[in-house]
């Protein structure tokens, strides 16, 4: 039976439809909104691998490009490896789902979410999001939803939900917000360097449609949904947690009080583990067998191997009590610091001295070393997918090798956490980049983190401010970031500025924030609980304003404002303008002539449509030349004016002469030397370069050089008068202008057929 749920946001039409696509799914819906359609499939296996830990969630978003009429590019004219676009769009998806599973359901679950329609106005993403929930929710998979999501732009003034592409254009602000019916538990978004005031009105806004949106999901539940699977129970986790809280309780109790670098907390952690194994071999008989369900232990170290997994579980837990309740009651960190407390920060620019700019930011034990690289538009990175193809010139790509964290690691494609963090860093500080005219490179940021124990994509922003200032450009203000924790236990809660890796791991919150000194720029958030207050969220963005504005502090002592010069390894960019119908003759004929340019100058020229010239050399002498030759072509030949020429071809009665690239004159035969000539090769050949005089041009374009009047003792007037006389004897010329014509016609005006 097909059921459908319908609702107005937006002043457009949500539907959410199952019953009629994909129905051998554990639960299946089409999203619509507008003409963008997603279907939305899950499926979970029947049972857990045995062993197995951890719940094995896979979220995947896809994009047919058959949903906006193209068809795929490159070789096989079929979808390959997933784009940018839709790493991210899973990611949105994942973490607003993943925190609302119970806790020990551990059977491999798979989302799919693929856009069979896409109307060029409305993003999928979003649907994508709420189509998981609502295939969740009417599925037996245990999920303890639903959530929605939704974004919000403000154009004007005005909040706006779900803008269209068009209205992202203008707007300065676009935030994806998901939450469930009570509050919010997944924000990501940039802004034009908004209030702390002005985000939590749009997350607020947001909220009261996610509410819609959510009641909606209920709705179709409650006609469509299945009864939910049970979670199975291991019978023997609290015994045994009460055991190992017996053993391991006062050494995890000391270890989280000593002030420890993290590889040596984790190898304090190791040390207590073994310990405790050895105590449980000669304590494992003291089980309940009642509670338990293990009736009689023969072989110990058996019953150990067996159990190794849920006794590493058990340990964990008692760490993450620990911790928290460390903070909670004293107000004390892992690293010894309060909770507003953030590590100490070193800046240096400039550490390598062949990029474009660079810089080293190391907070604690975080650390990342980032280049910056100007370019030109032909390194602009082209965007294809469902909407037009469109470029970037504004790249920032986070790499996170294995040995920032001290492991061994296969080195493959990027991976989803590195895209997704990279881009968070791209949008903290692309609202502060110059705009194109003014400061025409293409820019990229490369991000290496050399250590990590925490917020390694804030330090990422950091560093990567401090080299755009260190590569001279002109950025309006620094940018820094910063990520929030937060450990809540019923109704007391401690917020944590700058966490740590292990703050992050048994934590509740990972919220990032970025911006300069007036504003948000970029920001993102994830929780690990069913959502927190407004409250809470207001508390958070106080305390990461404050430790923003310390950051920047120490940031601007190491360099405070862009270099004056570029490096001297850096392109330089000339900027000229054209007029439209002046490019066909710079291009040539073929391409003839630019490549001409280039190969002459060694410098790079790049034409707009519009008649915009970019030439790009890292010599100012090869820059100098691409723009004379240029200004050559385009130049209009004035009368009187003098030109260095070369002689193209040799007539009875004279010699053409290219005087300026693709402008042709006629040297009469008369006008070659002050001395009579009875025969023009006897003074001229083909290839002579010398100066000449442009003395006459008709109005028909055709030009009249003349060598003999730049040599000494010439009489212009004279000349002049002789000319008449000649004319007139000769009566009307019948050649047209004195065969001043290329190839039978078209003239010596300015290139023919090199105009458009």
């Amino acid at each position: 039976m097909v059921i459908t749920k319908e609702l107005e946001i937006g002043g457009r039409k949500l539907s959410i439809e199952t019953g009629k696509y994909a129905k051998q799914a554990d639960g299946a819906v089409m999203v619509r909104y507008g003409d963008t359609m997603v279907l939305a499939t899950v499926v979970a296996n029947k049972e857990a691998k045995q062993g197995q830990d951890f719940f094995p969630l896979q979220v995947e978003y896809r994009e047919k490009t058959a949903a906006a009429g193209k068809i795929p590019g490159g070789y096989f004219k079929r979808e390959g490896r997933p784009s940018e676009k839709e790493v991210l769009s899973s990611r949105l998806i994942d973490r607003p789902i993943r925190p609302l599973f119970p806790e020990g359901f551990r059977c491999e679950t798979q989302v799919m979410l693929t856009v069979f329609s896409a109307d060029q106005e409305n993003d999928s993403d979003v649907l994508g999001a709420i189509g998981a929930s609502a295939a969740l929710i009417i599925s037996d998979i245990p999920f303890n939803g639903p959530i929605a999501e939704v974004r919000v732009g403000r154009i004007d003034g005005q909040l706006v939900i779900n803008p269209t592409f068009q209205q992202l254009e203008t707007s300065d602000m676009d935030v994806s917000v998901a939450g469930t019916m009570t509050s919010i538990n997944m924000v990501e978004g940039e802004a034009k360097e908004i209030s702390e005031q002005e985000m939590l009105d749009a997350l607020k806004f947001a909220h009261e449609q996610i509410k819609s949106i959510c009641s909606l999901q209920l709705q179709l539940q409650k006609e469509a949904g299945r009864p939910k699977r049970e979670v199975p129970i291991n019978p023997l986790k609290k015994p045994l947690h009460d055991l190992l809280s017996k053993i391991a309780r006062g050494d995890i109790h000391a270890i989280t009080h000593k002030v420890l670098m993290k590889d040596e907390r984790s190898k304090a952690n190791e040390e207590m583990r073994t310990k405790a194994i050895e105590s449980l071999l000669n304590q494992i008989g003291s089980l309940d067998a009642a509670s338990s369900g293990v009736e009689k232990i023969e072989d110990p170290a058996a019953f150990i191997e067996l159990n190794n997994r849920l006794i590493s579980e058990i340990l964990h837990d008692i760490e993450y009590e620990e911790m928290r309740t460390m903070i909670l009651d004293e107000g004390k960190r892992l690293d010894g610091r309060g909770v507003t407390d953030i590590r100490p920060i070193v800046c240096e620019v400039g550490v390598l001295p062949r990029t474009h700019g660079s810089a080293l930011f190391q907070r604690g034990e975080t650390q990342s070393l980032t280049s910056t690289t100007l370019g030109t538009k032909t390194d602009e990175q082209f965007l294809d997918g469902l909407l037009p193809e469109t470029t970037k010139r504004f790249m920032l790509h986070y790499n996170f090798p294995p040995y920032s964290v001290g492991e061994v690691g296969r080195l493959g494609s990027t991976g989803r956490r590195e895209i997704g963090h990279g881009n968070l860093a791209e949008r903290s500080l692309k609202k502060v980049l110059p705009p194109e005219a003014e400061f025409p490179y293409t820019v990229r940021i490369v991000s290496e983190i050399l250590e990590s124990n925490g917020s390694s994509s804030m330090a990422t922003v950091c560093a990567g401010s401090l080299s755009l200032m260190d590569a001279g450009v002109p950025v309006k203000k620094a940018v820094a970031g910063i990520a929030m924790g937060l450990i809540k236990e019923d109704n007391r809660t401690a917020i944590l500025s700058d966490i740590l890796g292990n703050e992050d791991h048994l934590g509740d919150m990972d919220f990032k924030v970025a911006g300069t000194k007036d504003g948000i720029t970029a920001f993102q958030m994830d929780i690990k609980i069913q959502g927190i207050s407004f409250e809470i969220f207001e508390k958070a963005l106080a305390q990461a304003r404050a430790g923003r504005m310390r950051i920047l502090e120490i940031m601007n002592q190491a360099i405070s404002e862009p270099c004056k010069e570029l490096s001297k390894y850096a392109p330089r960019l000339t900027t000229m303008k054209i007029p439209t119908d002046m490019i066909g003759a710079v291009i040539g004929p073929g391409g003839k002539m630019i490549r001409q340019i280039v190969k002459d100058s060694g410098a790079e020229v790049n034409i707009e449509d519009d008649g915009t010239i970019v030439i790009a050399s890292v010599s100012a002498e090869g820059s100098e030349k691409a723009f004379k030759m240029i200004s050559k072509i385009i130049e209009v030949p004035e009368v009187g004016k003098v030109y260095h020429g070369r002689v193209t071809r040799i007539m009875d009665f004279g010699a053409f002469v290219e005087f300026l690239p693709g402008k042709e004159g006629l040297i009469h035969i008369s006008h070659i030397d002050m001395s009579r000539v009875n025969k023009v090769t006897d003074v001229i050949n083909i290839g002579d370069e010398f100066d000449v005089k442009l003395i006459k041009k008709d109005e028909e374009g055709r030009y009249n050089l003349s060598r003999k009047a730049l040599m000494p003792g010439y009489d212009a007037e004279a000349e002049a008068a002789r000319d008449a006389e000649r004319q007139r004897d000769r009566g009307p010329r019948r050649d047209g202008g004195g065969g001043h014509r290329r190839d039978g016609g078209g003239g010596h005006r300015g290139g023919g057929p090199h105009h458009r």
